[in-house]
């Protein structure tokens, strides 16, 4: 990491959506994270030197471009796409570089809510699961970039360049999806939802695996930014 002048960014988006699993695979890699809040910080964090930015999971919509911590978002990652620093977009991250990409953000004709499997195109990369889900809305797929995986509901996972988006948590675990359910209560009622935290609980025991699967993942995007790195720097 000494070729690095600054730590590679983690963009979290409020209290209950942490790094996890991330953070955990970043301090066993030896590698710094910085942790900026878009919902807290004033200031657009620097971009020069860093690895990778990843952007995490929000209750908010990528849409909602009058929101400004989405605003906030939509211009840092369109920062990190011109200057080539590789973006690692999980969930609502994944939804914001499919929208700078030229793809779009719609509603999803079905919330996926708990654990789902996927089928993967690269499975070195992406393994088929199950991995926790919890969102509302999907992304499509970009001009250019190459789908990895799918659901019968929604494209899971792209890549284009260096860049990485998933629909789907591999950093979350089941307790903070769970409490997002918890949360989620009332809107999950009106859609006539009412075993949001039990649908979390019933995967539990597949936690052990999803954390490997997740490892891997960020392992191969790793490899990407690295790769990346080297070839810009011929």
């Amino acid at each position: 990491m000494s070729a690095y002048a600054r730590p590679a960014l983690v963009r979290q988006h409020g209290d209950t959506d942490p790094p996890g699993l991330l953070a955990e695979w970043a301090r066993a890699r030896g590698i710094p994270l910085e942790i900026s809040r878009s919902d807290l910080d004033g200031e657009m964090p620097e971009l020069d030197g860093r690895p990778f930015v990843a952007s995490l999971g929000s209750a908010r919509s990528a849409n909602e471009s009058d929101v400004p911590a989405v605003r906030a978002e939509l211009e840092l990652l369109e920062q990190a796409l011109r200057r080539g620093v590789p973006v690692l977009g999980l969930c609502f991250g994944g939804q914001v570089l499919a929208k700078l990409l030229g793809g779009e953000v719609e509603r999803a004709p079905e919330p996926e809510l708990g654990w789902y499997r996927v089928a993967t195109e690269d499975p070195e990369l992406i393994g088929e699961g199950p991995w926790l889900q919890w969102h509302y809305e999907r992304f499509t797929l970009p001009p250019g970039a190459r789908a990895l995986a799918r659901t019968s509901l929604a494209l899971q996972a792209f890549a284009v360049g260096p860049h990485l988006a998933v629909q789907f948590h591999p950093e979350a675990t089941p307790d903070t999806v769970r409490g997002w359910a918890r949360k989620d209560r009332p809107r999950l009622e009106a859609l006539g939802i009412a075993d949001g935290e039990e649908r979390v609980e019933r995967g539990r025991g597949h936690a052990a695996a999803a954390r490997q699967a997740a490892l891997k993942l960020f392992d191969g995007f790793w490899r990407r930014a690295q790769e990346h790195d080297e070839r810009s720097r011929c």
